[in-house]
């Protein structure tokens, strides 16, 4: 029940994203490309499990999402105003298929339990 609920709220932020997202100047195919550019943080694990673990929930980190999110719509800078969005929707759908933020005891233990059980 819990997953499922967990589903569901990641998937109503990820349709926030979309929305937020629609808001802006952007061709629609902008959101497309960069939607999983926020991945390119699992190369910190090349530097091991610590490095890896950090800048991976850097990136995932819907309060980092929001606060540039905010910044780019105070400031009126879209383009940080789309890496907000982005990350945020980048988050939700990461939660959608059960990747959560990562413990620095290795990639596939997560806030949301161990990737592959």
């Amino acid at each position: 029940m819990m997953n499922t609920i967990i589903k569901l709220e990641e998937t109503a932020l990820f349709a926030l994203g979309v929305y937020l997202f629609s808001l802006l100047s952007f061709e629609w195919w902008w959101f497309l490309v960069l939607i999983l550019v926020p991945d390119i943080s699992m190369l910190g694990y090349i530097l091991g499990n610590k490095s890896g673990a950090f800048f991976y929930n850097v990136f995932h980190h819907k309060g980092i999402a929001v606060l540039f999110y905010i910044l780019g719509s105070y400031f009126k800078i879209e383009d940080l105003q789309l890496a907000g969005i982005i990350l945020l929707s980048h988050s939700a759908m990461d939660r959608i298929f059960g990747y959560g933020l990562k413990y620095e005891k290795g990639f596939k233990y997560t806030h949301l339990g161990e990737i592959g059980k």
